[in-house]
C-alpha cells in the first residue's frame, strides 16, 4: 500500500475545513435564533452533522470535476494517484461512516450513491456498499443483497490501480458476494450469495455465478 502523502492530507484538510465551517455556519443560520427551549441546542448539532454530509457531497464532486478519477494503473507521484488518494481520504473521513452503515433505508441509500457519482438504472437498489461510486455503473432493475460489497480500486503491495464496474439490466448480487474492479455483468445473471468474483472478471447475460472465486454454474 502506497503512504498517503503530506500534500494530500492537506488538501482533504482544507476542504475538510470548509466543509465543516459552511456546515456549522449554515446550521446555525437556520436554526440558531428558532425559538426551540431546551431543544435548540440539539437541532442545531443534528443540522449541522446533516448539512456537514451535504456540502461534503458538493465538495467531493467539485473535486472530481477538476481532479476526476482515471481508469488505468496509477503511477506513483502521478496527478492520476494524488487524486485517488484524496478519493480514498473522503471515504476513509467522511463517506464511509455513511455508506457502511445500516441506519439509512435503502432507498434513501440510492440518493446518497447517486450524489456520491453511481450510475444506477430506474429500480435498482443496493443494500450492500458500493466502495467507488464513480466507478461503478448499473442498469435497470437490480439489486444488491445485504452486505455485498463493491470496489473498483485494487490495492496490491505496490499496485494501484482503478478500473470501472459495469452491471447490466435485471442483474441480482447476493447478500455478501464481493465484485472487484473491471468486473462486468451482462443483462440478467445472477451472482449467488458469498461468491467472490475476482478482478476483469467478465460474467455473460444470463449466467448464474457462484463460489469462491465465483465461477459459471449456468
Amino acid at each position: 500500500m502506497r503512504k498517503i502523502t503530506p500534500p494530500q492530507i492537506t488538501l482533504f484538510l482544507s476542504l475538510l475545513t470548509i466543509i465543516i465551517v459552511l456546515g456549522v455556519a449554515t446550521a446555525y443560520t437556520l436554526f440558531g435564533a428558532l425559538a426551540l427551549g431546551d431543544f435548540r441546542g440539539v437541532t442545531v448539532v443534528v443540522g449541522a452533522v446533516v448539512l456537514i454530509y451535504v456540502y461534503a457531497i458538493v465538495v467531493y464532486r467539485l473535486f472530481l470535476r477538476v481532479m476526476p478519477l482515471e481508469e488505468g494503473e496509477l503511477a506513483e507521484g502521478s496527478r492520476e494517484e494524488f487524486a485517488a488518494q484524496v478519493n480514498i481520504l473522503f471515504y476513509l473521513m467522511l463517506f464511509n461512516s455513511l455508506i457502511r452503515t445500516h441506519f439509512l433505508p435503502v432507498p434513501l441509500m440510492r440518493l446518497v450513491y447517486q450524489a456520491l457519482g453511481a450510475r444506477m438504472g430506474e429500480n435498482t437498489y443496493s443494500a450492500g456498499t458500493i466502495l467507488d461510486p464513480p466507478l461503478t455503473e448499473f442498469g435497470a432493475n437490480c439489486i444488491v443483497g445485504h452486505d455485498a460489497v463493491l470496489f473498483s480500486h485494487a490495492i496490491e503491495g505496490r499496485h494501484f490501480a482503478l478500473s470501472r464496474i459495469r452491471i447490466g439490466d435485471n442483474v441480482t448480487i447476493g447478500a455478501t458476494a464481493v465484485i472487484m474492479s473491471g468486473v462486468s455483468v451482462g443483462d440478467g445473471a445472477i451472482v449467488s450469495a458469498g461468491a467472490v468474483v475476482l478482478k476483469d472478471t467478465q460474467i455473460g447475460p444470463g449466467e448464474i455465478w457462484g463460489g469462491v472465486p465465483a465461477k459459471r454454474l449456468k
